[in-house]
């Protein structure tokens, strides 16, 4: 099948990818094969997750970017196993270490979360429990995958306040999440995830609420503890000068699925996808004067119940209507345009390259 052939969207959503993600060993620390998350509503399917391929290695960053609405959020629970099976339906494969997730039952999820993966989430406040101090809940969250005692965890405890930047841990260790700063809440959310020295760390949008300045330092301090551990971490955000600065690879989400998928060179210095270009125009730039206003991608993210025909950017799409009307009718296929570098959209891909160089990079 060819890239002008039809392919109905049900169908696509098992090959969407690489014909290697159905290989039957896996071959990364984390491999997702055909991911789909759906939730039944009284409006409809939500197909928040459909048909998504990915992998990671030890020791690198994987950026999962795109507007609200994409599926990065409900990718990233659905990778710890905790969506409730009875109001989702979750298919597909999620590999970890030779373990399969979807697949296993929530007991055995249960074990890997805190040892093998972690979570930091956006909101500190809200996800650490308000009447337990903040110690308390590392020294729980320790004692679980560790047959230690609680002064022995306590211990634990402040070295973890203290190896991500917290003054006077031994203090601090009895405060309580109202008593510290955002910016303190998020590395006492870190030491909290690395407690147990997860071999992946999944951190969804951890600097959102931050001020730059402690945003710089959360980030420098997640590389650090990754260099430290050699974990792998999935870092979820809508913001591109965070994937700049942390990734190694970066995968670009519209509309439940992947619509571009490269190294972090590769995205900035040369994106293949539209969505991918309306991304970076809507970044503001502090390392050179810029002549033109920010280009926000025009129109809303798509319903996920019920998803345009086609690709389903084309409505958004300043390019659509060079593709003959193929983007109104056919799903594009994700594919490997150049070494590591995949790509979902109808453009030749020779006319990307030269909108990109002639009409996009010029006004960023």
């Amino acid at each position: 099948m060819g890239m002008g052939d039809k392919m109905p969207r049900e169908e696509l959503a098992g090959r969407v990818g690489s014909d290697e993600a159905h290989t039957a060993e896996p071959t990364s620390f984390l491999e997702v094969r055909d991911l789909r998350i759906h939730f039944p509503t009284d409006d409809g399917l939500v197909k928040s997750v459909d048909g998504l391929n990915f992998k990671l290695d030890r020791g690198r960053t994987l950026g999962i970017v795109g507007e609200s609405g994409s599926g990065k959020s409900v990718t990233s629970l659905g990778i710890l196993g905790l969506h409730n099976r009875r109001n989702s339906k979750v298919s597909g494969e999620i590999w970890l270490d030779g373990n399969e997730i979807v697949g296993s039952s929530p007991d055995q999820v249960r074990r890997l979360r805190g040892k093998n993966m972690a979570m930091i989430f956006q909101d500190p406040l809200s996800s650490m429990h308000p009447f337990y101090s903040v110690g308390s809940q590392i020294i729980e969250a320790y004692r679980i995958h560790n047959d230690v005692s609680k002064s022995v965890a306590r211990k634990h405890a402040i070295d973890m306040l203290g190896r991500v930047g917290i003054p006077t841990p031994d203090k601090r260790v009895d405060d309580y999440p109202h008593q510290f700063s955002g910016g303190m809440r998020q590395r006492a959310m870190i030491a909290m995830a690395l407690s147990c020295d997860p071999e992946l760390l999944i951190a969804d949008e951890p600097t959102t609420a931050l001020d730059v300045t402690v945003q710089a330092q959360i980030l420098d301090l997640l590389r650090d503890l990754q260099q430290e551990f050699n974990s792998a971490i999935i870092m979820i955000t809508h913001d591109l000068g965070v994937v700049a600065e942390l990734a190694d690879d970066v995968l670009v989400m519209y509309g439940g699925n992947a619509v571009e998928y490269a190294s972090v060179e590769d995205v900035f210095h040369g994106p293949l996808h539209p969505y991918t270009w309306g991304l970076l125009g809507s970044m503001p730039r502090m390392d050179r004067e810029r002549t033109e206003r920010l280009l926000p991608i025009k129109g809303s993210p798509p319903s996920l119940i019920n998803l345009p025909s086609g690709c389903a950017f084309h409505p958004r799409c300043a390019f659509a209507e060079l593709n003959g009307g193929k983007s109104e009718t056919e799903v594009p296929l994700l594919r490997e345009l150049a070494p590591g570098h995949k790509a979902a959209c109808h453009l030749p891909l020779e006319r990307r390259r030269e909108i990109w160089d002639e009409e996009i990079r010029p006004k960023l």
